[in-house]
């Protein structure tokens, strides 16, 4: 499974492809854990045979200043720029490919256009990007270099300073940064970061919902089935939706299905891993009629008709800000309400009893009673169907870039293709 931020690059680049005088180049960078992909002495490639897209193979990466450190490495990306002659470069991420590649594309092609979209919170915390208290296990608002060493005690105040110096300096060389929420713009201006550079461009995609949801075959009275999308890591917090099934169960109410769609879990902590496969081996033992969670494994964007069709209902039960959770315009797409932790993303796309449900961040008890009511007040579920506005297109998405680039109607007419490289971490 992609994660959105790979997706958000992906989607953008096949929009953009549809677009008159335009010519996008994809560069995906991928470290060891795709070996496969690895050749001797290879730095850049083609990727499986598709015109224009590239894989950047990340080596010897600097995981604390998050930089590339092989100077070969480093020589190959500029001699890509330089072939490709882009005149805009828009990096969706940092990680794998390397802050330092902004000052590097700036010297290689100092008339370009530096696009950067912030798809997490990295650049400000080293908590993989969650602004989440490691120390405390509790969502943390700003960053301070004590507080992040309280964090991260192996690491010394100045430490944290000295990365944050680090990374907005690096940051200097973009001309504009981008932020699917308007909410993150906002954390991302008290970091530090200028509010002339910082501008809102939803998330987009392609409507995977044309042809509709694949339907139960037997006509349902009922809206009683929930469905988990998305990957089996701590922060995504499938594990607080296990607790509320087992919630329900010891309060005597069990007429409702959950429906898990995810993988990835090798990356979750191993308390994690283990609270998720004790509950999946004791649901397993369950006679077959007590059996309401079903584990059915990762999916491609593709698959979604036939698992929506198998949920009325949308958790995302997130232990982290989100940034878009693109998986809301999933459900959406689908007609199906989300029921959502009340912070964040969630809270900014969501609203509570319009398109969805709220319950509090982390609270299993709060999930348990906003399931049982999603499953018991009459009416609710349509109610909520009315409210929920289809999400933007890839198409949408892509012309409003083009009004970020500064293309939008001049690349029409232009003689010659403008040409935009698209830059992720996969």
């Amino acid at each position: 499974m992609r994660g959105g931020a790979q997706q958000v690059c992906y989607e953008l680049f096949q929009a953009l492809k549809q677009v008159k005088g335009i010519k996008p180049v994809l560069l995906a960078s991928v470290d060891s854990t795709y070996p496969a992909l690895f050749k001797s002495g290879a730095r850049i490639t083609g990727f499986d045979g598709r015109p224009d897209e590239y894989v950047f193979l990340s080596r010897d990466y600097d995981y604390w200043w998050h930089r590339a450190t092989n100077p070969l490495l480093l020589e190959s990306f500029a001699e890509f720029l330089q072939l490709v002659k882009p005149d805009v470069v828009h990096f969706h991420h940092f990680l794998t490919l390397g802050l330092n590649l902004l000052p590097l594309t700036r010297r290689i092609l100092p008339n370009a256009k530096i696009i950067f979209t912030l798809h997490e919170f990295l650049a400000i915390c080293a908590a993989d990007g969650h602004m989440r208290r490691t120390s405390e296990n509790a969502l943390c608002r700003y960053e301070s270099q004590v507080r992040c060493h309280q964090c991260f005690p192996q690491h010394s105040p100045e430490d944290f300073f000295m990365r944050k110096m680090w990374v907005q300096d690096n940051f200097s060389y973009v001309d504009l940064f981008t932020c699917p929420t308007r909410f993150m713009i906002e954390h991302f201006k008290t970091w530090g970061l200028p509010e002339e550079k910082l501008v809102h461009v939803t998330n987009g995609q392609r409507n995977y919902a044309s042809g509709g949801a694949k339907k139960d075959p037997v006509p349902r009275g009922k809206r009683n089935r929930f469905g988990f999308f998305g990957q089996m890591v701590d922060a995504k917090g499938v594990q607080i939706l296990l607790e509320a099934v087992e919630i329900l169960r010891a309060d005597g109410f069990s007429d409702f299905e959950v429906q898990i769609n995810g993988d990835n879990l090798n990356f979750a902590s191993e308390a994690v891993r283990k609270e998720i496969d004790s509950f999946a081996k004791a649901e397993a033992e369950r006679p077959k009629k007590e059996r309401v969670v079903s584990f059915n494994g990762g999916y491609q964007v593709e698959g979604l008709p036939v698992r929506m069709g198998k949920v009325d209902w949308v958790v995302v039960p997130s232990l982290w800000w989100e940034i878009f959770a693109l998986v809301i315009s999933e459900a959406w797409m689908f007609g199906r309400p989300v029921i959502c932790s009340n912070v964040g993303a969630m809270a900014e796309r969501v609203s509570d009893g319009v398109d969805g449900l709220h319950f509090e961040i982390g609270d299993a008890r709060s999930l348990a009673a906003t399931m049982r009511r999603a499953c018991t007040e009459k009416g609710l579920w349509d109610k909520l169907v009315k409210g929920i506005t289809l999400p933007p297109s890839g198409e949408q998405m892509a012309h409003k870039f083009l009004e970020v680039y500064g293309l939008e109607g001049s690349a029409r007419h232009a003689t010659e293709k403008t040409t935009v490289v698209a830059m992720a971490a996969v």
